[in-house]
């Protein structure tokens, strides 16, 4: 447990660097953020998850992460890297092809709806009630998270979040017979 606690850690202090390092550096990183269908916004599809639109998105963000992150190691360790990082890149991904243009898409609320939905997913489909009901009080508590897959602001990518959240349960169904978690018949 304390393994995950202090990696759940240095994800977010990592971030934490980069966005102050983003802010008093005047580095402009979000540039870097993912821009639909655009092959120069192609490269957020790596790094739109560490970018954040300033310290309140980052904060917002910072709570969610690290009791996920530190949930999918508790309850699916052998996994949990392979899901956050092909959440990333699968959400992503989607988000390029598909979310409304004109725009950056930054920020791990995208990584974090998929660990939610993959924790929903994982608990419904491996009958763990821990993880699910993990995920369950993150859903309702992170900002109203079922209206954050809906368009209801345009200044927040729902489409990060609804793709996360789809890429979360893809995944769930992937890699519902590995790792801990699973239920032994």
């Amino acid at each position: 447990m304390k393994q995950n606690l202090q990696v759940s850690l240095i994800i977010i202090i990592l971030l934490w660097i980069e966005e102050v390092a983003d802010v008093f550096l005047s580095l402009n990183l979000d540039r870097f953020g993912i821009m639909p269908r655009s092959i120069v916004g192609l490269r957020g599809v790596f790094f739109a998850p560490v970018l954040h639109g300033g310290f309140y998105h980052l904060f917002s963000n910072t709570i969610p992460l690290f009791v996920l992150t530190l949930t999918m190691m508790t309850f699916y360790r052998s996994v949990w890297l392979r899901v956050t990082i092909f959440s990333a890149l699968i959400g992503g991904l989607a988000v390029w092809a598909f979310a409304r243009g004109g725009s950056f898409h930054i920020g791990a609320s995208g990584v974090i709806f998929s660990l939610i939905g993959f924790l929903l997913a994982s608990g419904i489909f491996r009958k763990n009630i821990k993880a699910f009901l993990i995920a369950l009080i993150i859903f309702f508590l992170y900002g109203g998270a079922l209206w954050g897959v809906l368009p209801s602001n345009p200044y927040i990518s729902w489409e990060g979040h609804l793709f996360g959240a789809l890429a979360g349960i893809f995944l769930a169904w992937i890699y519902r017979s590995q790792g801990q978690g699973t239920r032994k018949s």
